[in-house]
């Protein structure tokens, strides 16, 4: 089969290295543009891939310790029946599991030490369908948190901030306060730290401690479970089933999903990825503009072929054509070559970081700095599509400037001195 006319010029043109100094030097320009939007690409690609998985891991770690949906009374005020709200809830398919639950900002003192912590009531039994920490916790830890006897279990972090271990007595002071024939005084009450947790999220590893659900009834005096939470079958699809479960539970039921509990968080990951995609894009844009200089130069390099060709009976658009294939292949190979190099290094980053931190014998992430000691990666389609398709629009721009210009040659100008 016959390729096009343009096909066939543009490729030639594409693929000439030899012939004389000049047109090296203009194949040389033409690879470091193809070089450079591979560059561009596989930066965009593996910064954005190191992104998502920071924020997968950050996610998967938070989504641990706290529930996908939260079903709460506007007032504040104790479910009047947690269990018909939670099997109400169930009615969505997309609900694994429900348990009740009540918290509360309070005071974590020992000694002349005091911290504000989330001090959160549960049911030991329930909370394991709900959470990742209550699965791992449910025959060890949790099992002594028992109704009636006050015990309490702490974040690791926040245990060392206290300078508390297992064995040791805290005080929580709850808010309000309870008057008495002295005048108002604080409501506090003494708890045994029977053990802790760690969740691998400072916030939640410093500023949170779970009791019994009972006990934390009395000592807020809510008379019962101020909230359901759920599990959902697709975490990502929390958003939808909170305004189904929205619909469904009335106008007043809370219904607060994980994304929204922890908004500012996930609204700054979303900034830090447009603003660092804006950035390297210009990376690419640059290169792919680089296009601009190897095609000017080569046309002004083929100027009396380009007469030749148009004597022969070649129209401007056929000129126009050759380039812009000439360009879009340049593209494409500098496209395809950064999404295959950055696709390489983002599904190895696991074994090149470590590589690299042996060879310069530093720690890009330090575990007493950071919680992360590995460097995660998560590339996705909805980031690798997007890069290629801006990559070759980018680079399709690029040559519509020399190539008009290309198709402006006048034969009889180009041939006056040949």
């Amino acid at each position: 089969m016959t390729l096009p006319f343009e096909l066939q010029v543009g490729w030639r043109y594409t693929r000439a290295g030899r012939g004389g100094r000049r047109n090296r030097f203009i194949s040389f320009i033409s690879s470091v543009s193809i070089l450079g939007i591979a560059l561009g690409v596989a930066a965009l690609i593996i910064v954005l891939s190191v992104m998502n998985g920071f924020q997968k891991e950050v996610r998967d770690r938070m989504l641990n310790v706290i529930a996908h949906i939260e079903l709460l009374e506007y007032s504040g005020q104790a479910l009047p029946d947690w269990q018909a709200t939670a099997a109400k809830a169930r009615q969505n398919p997309e609900v694994m599991g429900a348990a009740p639950f009540v918290a509360s900002q309070s005071l974590i003192a020992r000694g002349e030490d005091m911290r504000g912590a989330i001090i959160r009531g549960i049911s030991p039994a329930e909370e394991a369908t709900v959470t990742g920490l209550g699965a791992q916790l449910k025959d060890g830890v949790f099992a002594q948190l028992q109704p009636g006897a006050w015990n309490i279990v702490l974040g690791a972090e926040l245990a060392r901030q206290l300078g508390v271990g297992v064995g040791d007595k805290i005080t929580v002071v709850a808010p309000g306060a309870q008057v008495t024939p002295m005048g108002a005084s604080p409501r506090y009450r003494s708890f045994n730290v029977v053990g802790t947790f760690s969740a691998g999220h400072y916030e939640y590893d410093s500023g949170l401690a779970l009791i019994h659900i009972d006990d934390a009834a009395k000592l807020y005096r809510t008379g019962g479970p101020t909230g359901v939470q759920l599990k959902l079958r697709d975490v990502h699809d929390a958003r939808r089933v909170a305004g189904e479960l929205k619909a469904l539970m009335g106008p007043d039921i809370l219904v607060r999903d994980w994304t929204r509990a922890n908004a500012n968080w996930f609204d700054a990951v979303q900034i830090e990825k447009r603003l660092m995609s804006i950035i390297l894009t210009l990376i690419v844009a640059v290169a792919a503009f680089n296009l601009v200089s190897t095609l000017v130069m080569t046309v002004t390099d083929k100027q009396s072929d380009i007469a030749i060709l148009r004597t022969l009976g070649a129209s401007p658009r056929s000129i126009m054509g050759v380039f812009i294939v000439q360009g879009a292949v340049a593209g494409v190979i500098g496209t395809l070559s950064g999404v295959g190099l950055g696709l390489l290094v983002a599904c190895n980053i696991d074994v090149i970081v470590p590589a690299i931190e042996h060879l310069l014998n530093v720690s890009f992430l330090p575990g007493s700095i950071y919680v992360i000691s590995q460097m995660p990666s998560d590339p996705q389609r909805g980031d690798i599509v997007p890069i290629a398709l801006v990559s070759l629009l980018l680079s399709f721009v690029a040559t519509l400037y020399p190539s008009w210009r290309a198709s402006r040659v006048q034969p009889a100008e180009a041939l006056r001195y040949e």
